[in-house]
């Protein structure tokens, strides 16, 4: 959901980004370039905003529309070497809650503008300074007019949404969206306007505007990495993360798995810096994490065309593969002790009610959960019995299978490997189509040309997570 993300299980970690980067379209350096010559006015506005605000800009890249992936991109002049810098933002740029007009407001209240999100203050640095004529980060804004550019879900119909995105998680994620961001926008943020007469108006600043900043927030902000961001510390999933921040020249890089720059975090300013040698003409990319296809439609507006996204993975819920293994229960005595076993795996805080198993393309991403539900779940009375007088330690425990990756999933027992198929197979029902279907259209190029951009980001959400249930279940044959 938006906001902070936190975990469903432990083995998330290594799924989630350490920097929220964001999607969409511009960087630069000193003029535009343009085949036909013509340079659009808020893109000047905004370029000349970068030189008095100190953003420093290389001399071997430009912003044009020409050879990138979507609108605006970062395309190099010139050939680059790894670690060059692209550009500098001086951390006054930066819009924060800590850098608006109003932050000196928004330290006295922040006691009042604790949410679960943690975007409130952002949130209402953004509708201050937006609709403000003496905001200096007009220019800035004039980049996205009425944020017409924003393709989330969000603003999909709700029939649009179950109707392309049916068994993908994203129409359930964007309805969990739209309810939290109605709930904290009536509960925190509208009294505090109400409150502040003066600096706020609820008829110029609406749910409507509300709902478009946190789209262009989860689109385009940063969240800077803690120092001890790779620790690997279980204690990580109850620190707060800082709040996010929009860095006015980085948020305009387009985004692919496999990109070219990173962007730096220093006291005095953010830097992009080149991580491998770029050829001229080549478009720059920075990368928003390592995020399945479902994730960045759901986040940020768009897919990577199938198999482009290295980082493809889908969810499965803990909750389905109890429901596979009942349907194997023939008498009262064995869903008894279905049950027994279930509630031991929630006990260990192995399960959960919203938990999800995460697969990728090489294997099970939780693999521990996994692992640990098909074992208990496959045991004998006298197995269970054992295994949980030792409160779930078993000392004969294959550790060299409990990777779970493509290799090792055919060598499970065959138990096992029933229930995950099992389970797959229940999973798979939960789509409107089936993956023939898919193939079938995305190998039709003048059939894929005419669906709509929503349709074809659908299709390639839908696509790779089908070919990632498919390939377990030839796993589990």
């Amino acid at each position: 959901s938006w906001g902070p993300e936190v975990s469903r299980c432990r083995a998330l970690r290594s799924f989630r980004m350490a920097s929220r980067a964001k999607r969409l379209k511009v960087e630069s350096t000193a003029t535009p370039e343009y085949s036909d010559g013509k340079i659009e006015a808020g893109l000047v506005k905004f370029l000349d905003w970068c030189t008095r605000s100190g953003l420093v800009l290389s001399s071997k890249v430009c912003v044009s529309k020409e050879g990138t992936v979507a609108d605006y991109g970062l395309v190099a002049k010139n050939e680059i070497e790894e670690g060059e810098m692209l550009f500098s933002v001086p951390r006054s740029a930066v819009l924060s809650q800590y850098t608006t007009t109003i932050c000196d407001l928004l330290k006295k209240e922040e006691a009042a503008l604790e949410s679960p999100s943690g975007w409130v203050p952002l949130l209402l640095s953004m509708m201050f300074e937006i609709t403000s004529s003496e905001s200096r980060w007009k220019s800035y804004f004039s980049l996205w007019p009425d944020f017409s550019s924003l393709h989330h879900p969000m603003f999909w119909s709700e029939e649009e949404r179950n109707r392309l995105l049916l068994g993908t998680g994203v129409a359930l994620a964007v309805e969990k969206d739209l309810l939290n961001i109605e709930e904290e926008y009536n509960s925190i943020v509208l009294p505090f306007m109400k409150s502040h007469p003066n600096i706020f108006d609820p008829q110029k600043h609406t749910l409507d505007l509300y709902k478009k900043l946190v789209a262009f927030i989860m689109a385009y902000s940063f969240q800077e990495p803690d120092e001890d961001d790779d620790d690997d510390d279980d204690d990580d999933d109850d620190k707060a993360p800082k709040p996010p921040m929009m860095v006015p020249m980085a948020d305009i890089l387009n985004h692919v798995a496999n990109h070219n720059a990173r962007l730096e975090f220093t006291p005095e300013c953010l830097k992009m810096l080149s991580i491998r040698k770029i050829s001229k003409g080549e478009e720059i990319f920075n990368t928003y994490g390592q995020l399945a296809n479902w994730q960045l439609l759901h986040m940020y507006g768009f897919t990577e065309p199938y198999p482009s996204n290295t980082h493809e993975a889908m969810d499965i819920r803990m909750q389905m593969m109890y429901d596979a293994a009942l349907q194997a229960v023939r008498t009262d005595e064995e869903r008894k002790l279905l049950m027994e076993k279930w509630e031991f795996l929630t006990e260990l805080e192995i399960v959960g009610e919203e938990g999800d198993f995460v697969i990728g393309q090489a294997g099970v991403l939780t693999e521990e959960e996994l692992y640990s539900t098909l074992k208990v779940l496959s045991m004998s009375l006298m197995e269970f019995e054992e295994y949980k007088a030792n409160d779930g330690w078993d000392e004969d425990e294959e550790d060299d299978l409990s990777s779970l990756d493509n290799a090792v999933i055919p060598k499970l027992k065959p138990a096992w490997k029933q229930l995950l198929r099992n389970t797959v197979t229940m999973r798979l029902k939960a789509y409107s189509s089936g993956l023939k279907e898919e193939e079938a259209t995305l190998a039709n190029e003048e059939t894929y040309r005419q669906l709509s951009k929503r349709e074809r980001d659908s299709l390639q959400v839908r696509y790779a997570q089908k070919m990632i249930l498919h390939r377990l279940l030839q796993l589990t044959e």
